[in-house]
């Protein structure tokens, strides 16, 4: 009786049991890993095509991928789409990079130093809540319609935020891991550098890559308003004209390009802190 019962229960936690797809927090195989990444990807495209050719819908509103990809070859052809790629990555690499630069240590020194956060940490709340679009009126009075006010308005709409994520990170840190490095004969700047930098760098790159794609909607930000050339131009000048498929291109031009950077990203933080997914 006893072994029948046994039986009938390991069934049951077999038919209950989840399958790979619903298992928390477990790796899945890498061939489903794959197929799902495809199909996030293959799935809105024929969502799209069926509409757009079995739908009654004016192109105008919205082309079909057809529609779009030859108004990419036009773009491309005239060299047009590769000058406003070039321009906003520009931007965005030389606004964020100088957040970036100057936000991680700022970042590290309020979460390590309760006098120095004590210090910023009011000031920095303030200015986070502050939209950053809202400084466009004020960077263009005083630096003018250039390339300085589109980067500085990325610096501005990246660096508070990046700057209290560092923080955060720092902040949790555990206790027991600096007082044994000074239990061991290190000093503040030894740990500082040797193991409170070393242990959130994960964070840091994550951060990163969280408060770039922020850097992006800003910089599309900043060509609507006053610039000659970009994607953010290009899309605005579309808009003015009705051409959607060129809105399309932009916009998907500006999602791959993000992609790519979420993507080096991540292959930056398996590469660099191959420790934490070990512990994983």
């Amino acid at each position: 009786m006893s072994h029948s019962t046994n039986t009938v229960s390991s069934k049951l936690y077999r038919s209950l049991r989840p399958t790979v797809f619903w298992r928390l927090a477990e790796d899945i195989p890498q061939s489903l890993t794959w197929a799902l990444m495809v199909t996030s990807i293959a799935l809105p495209l024929l969502l799209w095509w069926l509409v757009t050719t079995f739908g009654a819908i004016d192109p105008t509103f919205l082309p079909s991928p057809g529609n779009v990809l030859t108004a990419f070859q036009r773009l491309w052809s005239t060299g047009e789409l590769q000058k406003d790629t070039i321009a906003s990555l520009w931007r965005v690499c030389m606004g964020f990079g100088l957040s970036a630069l100057i936000s991680i240590p700022v970042g590290v020194l309020m979460g390590s130093f309760a006098s120095i956060r004590a210090l910023l940490e009011p000031v920095f709340g303030l200015m986070r809540y502050m939209p950053a679009p809202a400084f466009i009126p004020l960077l263009i009075l005083y630096l003018g319609i250039g390339e300085e006010p589109k980067i500085i308005l990325i610096f501005i709409g990246t660096f508070f935020f990046n700057s209290l994520m560092v923080m955060d990170t720092v902040k949790f840190v555990p206790k027991d891991l600096i007082e044994a490095t000074y239990l061991l004969g290190g000093n503040r700047l030894q740990t500082l550098f040797q193991v409170i930098f070393p242990h959130v760098s994960l964070g840091i790159l994550d951060a990163c890559r969280i408060n770039l794609a922020a850097a992006w909607q800003l910089v599309i930000v900043s060509e609507l308003i006053a610039a000659t050339e970009g994607l953010g131009r290009r899309i605005s000048v579309a808009g003015r004209f009705l051409k959607t498929d060129e809105i399309f291109v932009g916009l998907i031009v500006i999602g791959v390009i993000g992609l790519s950077f979420d993507l080096l990203f991540q292959y930056l933080l398996r590469v660099t802190c191959n420790w934490a997914n070990q512990k994983r």
